[in-house]
């Protein structure tokens, strides 16, 4: 026995050496961990141009996305199966990033406006503050991680293949997304939404079904976010390299022929040297997935968009195309705060409403009541007590905003507990446009949504907020808060003080809901637009006028879809690459015919 008891505790030893040895291996610059599973995941700066360029590289690619986000990777993961693929992400690895990985910790990450930050803070034009995100993964890393598909009318209004669709989804479920415990916040929220008649329920369910349903989420039991970087699992490493902290400044063109045509891409590392890498031959392209924001951005810089507006800035004009950037739209949300006399376990979206009103009805909780959480302006999460529309508009300056924050911290702690009921408006008409400030990637692009521009957005908002006063009043949800009755009034004022933004407030006219919702827009994340099919893009997301260039991400979109776009714009990646017909022999590899009608069709590309 005690030779057993020495060699367990001898075996012991040894392990806690090897950890010790890991992180002390981490701490002086060696690999971490999620470099051994990903391999061809690397700084930018390692990237060598001498060797790349289009005639006779010594290594170019089939494919360059540029783009590491909720597209990016699937899309990498899928492709290098078959073709050897560059993917360039602005940002880094979210791979031990705490602020990303833990549920606790979603409301420091969007606070964070440092420049390594997963999250990139912009304020639209409108007034309501917002984020990019600047990470592998893209937005999973940064949202509230409810995975929900779309509905089966816009996968038909797409014009996409349902069969294939419903292929496409479970490749992401079996990877990353998980089935939530329930928080008692969730499940007051859903006891009432039944009681208020939305219904029926239909359960745990990824489908996009009128009633009310309980969804998946990226995080885990453990409240462990996943992300859109682990599907980088399934890719061929051999094929496949990851450029992290790579910035793509332009894409080049050859304009000699009767179409430009995409080369290749200029980008810089995390030590601001300029790298190019070229494509390989005729056959291959340039896939952008930036994202709603950086997608259109990138076409402006690269000379693809307004002639007028390009010239302005001096930006050589590869096309004029006036859409490029238009029809920007953002699902405006609005929310209600309500306290509780106890602290609430914290949750993000689990439980949702979808109403045929076009009103979605959704919540949070338990995000305000840590002293990190005061210290931060979180958007739909900050319960903060104070009015930021006391300082005057033209006052409105970073400094100020920052010194409104800080104010919080003499607050206690108990005027945080609480959580938020969300109201979001499905398929706004209202829409805006994005144009560039400057030529410099790294600014955010000026954006305009026109939030309720349109008379039907904005009473659909009433509506929303009508159906969330029954909801606070129902039986299970007063069960559920056990805080002293506050009147309808009260609870409006007091979210006119929780929910930040650049409107001016009118704290006394809570009697006007139509006020109330023009005050208190803010973004849940869910903005589109930019790079429309049929405007900017064919409809197999070729960009018009050019060759071996396409856009694949939320920035093609008319409406967002279902409850949550992830899900959707994920599938993308993996169905874009199911149906068009070069890749279709993937799946056919017996077929002689498939590669007869693959090679007929490459040669219509040029």
């Amino acid at each position: 026995m005690a030779l057993v008891g020495a060699a367990v505790k001898l075996k012991l030893s040894l392990c806690l050496l090897l950890w010790l040895n890991t992180l002390t291996s981490s701490c002086q610059g060696k690999k971490n961990f999620w470099e051994y599973r990903y391999p061809f995941i690397k700084r930018a700066s390692s990237f060598s141009s001498a060797s790349t360029s289009e005639a006779g590289a010594e290594k170019a690619y089939d494919y360059i996305i540029v783009g590491g986000g909720t597209a990016g990777c699937p899309l990498a993961a899928t492709l290098s199966q078959n073709f050897s693929v560059l993917l360039l992400e602005r940002g880094g690895a979210p791979f031990g990033n705490l602020n990303v990985s833990r549920l606790q910790n979603f409301h420091i990450s969007l606070a964070d406006t440092s420049p390594n930050s997963a999250a990139q803070f912009f304020v639209s034009t409108d007034g309501v503050f917002n984020s990019r995100a600047r990470v592998l993964g893209g937005g999973t890393c940064i949202n509230a991680g409810f995975y929900t598909r779309s509905s089966t009318s816009y996968i038909r209004k797409a014009g996409w293949d349902a069969k294939l669709v419903n292929e496409s989804y479970p490749w992401i479920e079996k990877q990353i997304v998980h089935r939530p415990k329930l928080a008692p916040w969730q499940r007051a929220v859903r006891d009432s939404l039944l009681e208020v008649g939305i219904s029926p329920f239909n359960g745990f369910t990824y489908d996009h079904l009128y009633g009310t349903k309980v969804g998946g989420t990226i995080f885990d039991k453990h409240g462990h976010r996943h992300t859109a970087a682990e599907l980088l699992a399934s890719a061929n490493p051999e094929k496949l390299d990851v450029l992290i902290h790579a910035t793509v400044q332009k894409i080049i063109f050859n304009t000699e022929g009767k179409k430009p045509r995409a080369l290749g891409v200029i980008f810089k590392d995390e030590k601001g040297k300029q790298h190019q890498a070229f494509l390989a031959k005729r056959r291959s392209e340039i896939i952008v997935s930036c994202g709603a924001i950086g997608s259109p951005q990138l076409l402006l810089l690269s000379g693809i968009g307004p002639k007028a507006d390009l010239k302005k800035l001096n930006v050589s004009v590869v096309l004029d195309n006036e859409f490029v950037g238009k029809g920007m739209s953002d699902n405006p949300m609005n929310s209600v705060f309500v306290p509780t006399n106890r602290p609430v376990e914290q949750s993000l979206i689990q439980t949702v409403g979808i109403t045929k009103m076009g009103v979605y009805i959704e919540a949070s909780s338990g995000f305000g009541q840590s002293p990190d959480s005061i210290r931060c302006n979180h958007g739909i999460v900050s319960a903060e007590v104070g009015q930021l529309s006391t300082i005057p508009p033209k006052q409105r300056t970073r400094e100020a905003i920052e010194a409104y924050s800080k104010s919080k911290q003499d607050l206690p702690h108990e005027a945080f507990m609480g959580g938020f009921i969300l109201e979001k408006i499905a398929n706004p008409i209202s829409t805006g446009q994005l144009s560039l400030i400057d030529t410099n990637v790294d600014n955010n692009p000026s954006v305009t949504f026109n939030y309720f521009s349109h008379p039907y957005d904005l009473q659909r908002c009433v509506d929303g907020i009508r159906l969330v006063e029954k909801l606070v009043s129902a039986k299970p949800f007063t069960n559920f808060t056990q805080c002293d009755k506050l009147t309808w009034d009260k609870l409006l004022n007091m979210s006119l003080k929780a929910n930040i933004n650049l409107i001016p407030k009118h704290t006394n006219d809570t009697k006007c809901l139509e006020q109330f919702c023009r005050d208190t827009v803010i973004t849940i994340w869910h903005y589109h637009g930019g790079c429309h099919v049929g405007k900017v893009l064919s409809p197999d997301y070729k960009v018009h006028g050019v060759h071996r260039l396409r856009v694949v991400d939320s920035s093609t979109f008319s409406e967002s879809p279902g409850t949550n776009p992830q899900a959707t714009i994920m599938m993308m990646g993996r169905y874009d690459l199911n149906t068009n017909v070069l890749f279709i022999f993937w799946r056919n590899r017996t077929n002689h015919a498939w590669f007869m009608m693959i090679d007929t069709f490459a040669g219509t590309w040029e």
